[in-house]
């Protein structure tokens, strides 16, 4: 199904569920050993040189997120702040469409 996607309060697209294919593996790989942080992941060899300079470059955020289920029609993940003593710094809500 599709879901109704809002970052942080505002309502910034949609999102479906998917099955994790051959470049999401590459990715997942890549941030394994990442707990905590951002940065850039270079674009696979296959994709490298088909434009400009950093184009297939993906950006990734990694932390501790807090999975909220309040229905089987919306869902939230809230980011952690890795101290503890601040509220949630990221959050995502799905709202089945």
């Amino acid at each position: 199904g599709t879901w109704r996607a809002y970052c942080n309060g505002k309502k910034c697209g949609y999102a479906v569920r998917r099955e994790c294919g051959a470049a999401d593996w590459r990715v997942l790989r890549a941030v394994e050993m990442v707990s905590m942080g951002a940065g850039v992941l270079p674009a696979a060899k296959e994709t490298a040189g088909n434009g400009g300079e950093g184009e297939g470059d993906m950006m990734y955020m990694r932390g501790r997120f807090e999975r909220v289920v309040g229905s089987r029609d919306s869902e939230a993940f809230y980011m952690m702040n890795p101290d503890g003593n601040a509220g949630p710094e990221l959050s995502i809500y799905l709202l089945r469409a």
